[in-house]
């Protein structure tokens, strides 16, 4: 038993005194087509909006096989780039498209991702999204022949399902090359799992500064793990452990890599020790409110956002294979030599 009522529209109808039809036609904007008179459809009206009732979406969507909602899939609500993502993708489905935003969290999980994208498609989404968190093309092939399917922020490759991701190997390279263009002969390197695009990207992104720059990469400047918050602070603690000291630059391939470090940095050393650069791919405001300079590689969520809601909504309008695109990112400079250039 529960203690929450749920009205159907045979209650409106019973309470309006008007045929389960006619309220149904009513509540469904079909009152001018069938030519109910303005005294019922303003008496079902009143009843609905008494008790607070709206039709069915489900029901709606068997009817006319759209649900007009498009569903979202993240690894971390928490995740600050995640979470404006989420925010920018949520009012263009509403403002520009009228769509409803359903997300739900892998939390890097493909396990769960799995789950959370049959639970998606059960509820009769349009259309998908998805931030995957595994490289396995098998996981997502399956769901393009249900609904069309976009990814966002990574890819999965061999795949041919299309993708809106940041430009990230040119951006971490300048980046970095600004670094050691100022005479840093260091640069240590956090990852996330190696096999994710996004972490190829950037890792390549280093490599190609190193490049550039005719710089060998050293055997303790690379390691990667996952972009969980607490693989930064074990990253920093290890490297820390093995060196007596903070290396001559860091560059922490997420937002959450760089607060599990200054975690490490700041219950080791209350921020009075750190090393000598700091950078991150993602941005965030309390960034500027830290002791620390750290520079910041800055993704255009808003336009990922658009960028994948418009291949989305082409999939769904007859478009069977849109471009993929690449998003130019920006780099937030706080640095004071970097600013000064």
């Amino acid at each position: 038993m529960t203690q929450f009522e749920r009205l159907t529209i045979d209650d409106i109808a019973r309470l309006a005194n008007v045929s389960r039809t006619t309220a149904s036609m009513v509540l469904n904007g079909y009152a001018e087509r069938y030519r109910i008179s303005p005294a019922t459809v303003e008496r079902v009206l009143r009843v609905a909006k008494e008790h607070h009732f709206t039709p069915s979406q489900s029901a709606r969507a068997l009817r006319s096989r759209r649900s007009n909602t498009i569903g979202l899939v993240i690894p971390d609500l928490t995740n600050s780039t995640h979470a404006a993502l989420a925010q920018a993708m949520e009012t263009l489905c509403r403002d520009e498209y009228g769509y409803q935003l359903v997300v739900v969290t892998s939390d890097e999980d493909p396990a769960r991702e799995t789950e959370g994208i049959a639970h998606l498609v059960s509820h009769q989404v349009d259309g998908m999204i998805v931030v995957p968190c595994t490289a396995d093309p098998k996981r997502y092939l399956k769901w393009t022949k249900r609904l069309p399917l976009v990814f966002a922020d990574r890819r999965v490759d061999e795949t041919g399902i299309p993708y809106v991701v940041t430009d990230a190997t040119e951006t971490v390279a300048m980046l970095i090359g600004d670094a050691l263009a100022q005479g840093a002969r260091e640069v240590v390197y956090f990852g996330g799992q190696p096999e994710l695009s996004a972490s190829r990207d950037r890792l390549a992104g280093f490599r190609l500064a190193l490049a550039s720059h005719g710089l060998a990469e050293r055997e303790d400047w690379v390691f990667e793990r996952d972009y969980h918050r607490e693989s930064g602070r074990v990253l920093m603690e290890a490297w820390f452990a093995a060196h007596g000291r903070y290396p001559e630059v860091l560059f922490a391939g997420s937002i959450t890599l760089l607060e599990g470090a200054l975690s490490f940095i700041n219950n080791a050393h209350k921020l009075g020790q750190a090393p000598g650069r700091l950078m991150t791919f993602d941005d965030h405001q309390l960034l500027d409110c830290l002791p620390l300079t750290i520079d910041a590689i800055v993704q255009d969520s808003r336009e990922l956002a658009a960028q994948s809601l418009q291949r989305v909504i082409g999939m769904l309008e007859g478009d069977p294979k849109p471009q993929s695109l690449l998003v130019p990112a920006n780099i937030h400079y706080r640095h004071p030599r970097a600013r000064a250039k």
